[in-house]
């Protein structure tokens, strides 16, 4: 591990504290001395996490930060970004305190970080199919779905299981980042990647086992299948706004175009010959009838072509870097290119 920087912190750990009593004080003692402080945040936890972590140890990096109301998991974690910023952290480390999450993978997430070779690093408990098994069937079948929209609002194309809360970020792009703008609930992890994109971030998927054990989920399965979803397409519209109209115009942009005005005129112009032709009883043209069929076929080529530009556009490259060339001073998109 690189030490810490001059004045600042090198590693720095969140937790997000809200009924996990039961585990937080085990998975607290198991973080290994590559960290040099840890943030365990009282999200206005019922049960006194804060006190409770506070009596229990005695580990001189841990600092208790309280919420008077609670905020949802991505509020709490914000919280600890925004001290572990204000303390001069180099790299910061979400980890759960429910025992979900092994403490000895730390140095795996951080490692890509360090070296330069990502400004962010999640897990992935999919990498290893035969300990998918221990994940529960709900939660496979829901993460899969969830993947798949999570690829299409982030333009992260190339990692999977976008909910896992096991994460590390570079300390200097967090600081760019609108935090106050980031979804404070379970939405977080996803949202935070949405915003990791239109800084151009390179983002990597670290391997980690799914371990489920007497935790208690406080996620609502239900809204999120009805909330998700939309909070993922208004994302892409946004991302796919940004990066292709107001940022920059390319060969994707123009694909984009001639997908939705071909799909466009080939469904209006179908449909309105369809219509009239039921209504009168009298059959379509050929030649009608090819009209639209080759405007939809073209249009969804188009859009194959546009998506297939999408997955080559995904940042390849740390930008944090770019940031320490710069000394942190504003700069235009054209700093994050590839």
């Amino acid at each position: 591990m690189a030490t810490a920087p001059a004045g600042g912190i090198g590693v720095a750990v969140v937790v997000p504290c809200y009924r996990v009593t039961r585990h937080v004080l085990e998975v607290l003692a198991r973080i290994g001395p590559e960290v040099d402080r840890i943030y365990c945040v009282d999200d206005a936890c019922p049960d006194g996490s804060g006190d409770h972590v506070e009596a229990g140890t005695r580990d001189p990096r841990v600092r208790v930060l309280r919420h008077a109301s609670n905020q949802g998991v991505g509020g709490a974690t914000l919280t600890g970004y925004r001290q572990a910023i204000a303390d001069g952290a180099r790299v910061i480390v979400k980890l759960d305190g429910d025992g979900q999450m092994d403490p000895a993978l730390l140095p795996a997430f951080v490692a890509p970080i360090l070296a330069g070779e990502a400004d962010y690093a999640k897990g992935n408990r999919f990498w290893d199919l035969g300990q998918v098994h221990a994940m529960p069937l709900a939660r496979r079948v829901g993460n899969l779905g969830l993947s798949f929209l999570a690829k299409a609002s982030t333009g992260y194309w190339d990692i999977f299981d976008p909910t896992n809360g096991y994460t590390a970020v570079h300390a200097g792009l967090a600081a760019r980042l609108p935090l106050e703008r980031i979804s404070r609930r379970y939405f977080f992890e996803s949202d935070l990647l949405f915003h990791l994109n239109l800084h151009r971030a390179c983002v990597v998927d670290v391997p980690m086992a799914a371990s489920y054990g007497s935790e208690t989920s406080h996620l609502n399965a239900g809204r999120a299948l009805l909330e998700f979803p939309l909070r993922h397409a208004r994302n892409a519209l946004r991302r796919i706004f940004y990066n292709y109209f107001f940022r920059d115009m390319s060969v994707g942009s123009i694909e984009l175009l001639a997908a939705l005005g071909l799909l466009g005129f080939g469904a209006v112009f179908g449909g309105l010959h369809w219509w009239d032709s039921a209504r009168s009883g009298v059959a379509t043209p050929v030649g009608t009838i090819m009209i639209a069929t080759v405007a939809v076929i073209s249009g969804l080529q188009f859009l194959l072509a546009f998506v297939s530009y999408d997955v080559s556009s995904v940042p390849r490259r740390a930008v944090h870097r770019a940031l320490a060339r710069t000394g942190g001073r504003d700069f235009g998109p054209e700093t994050f290119r590839d």
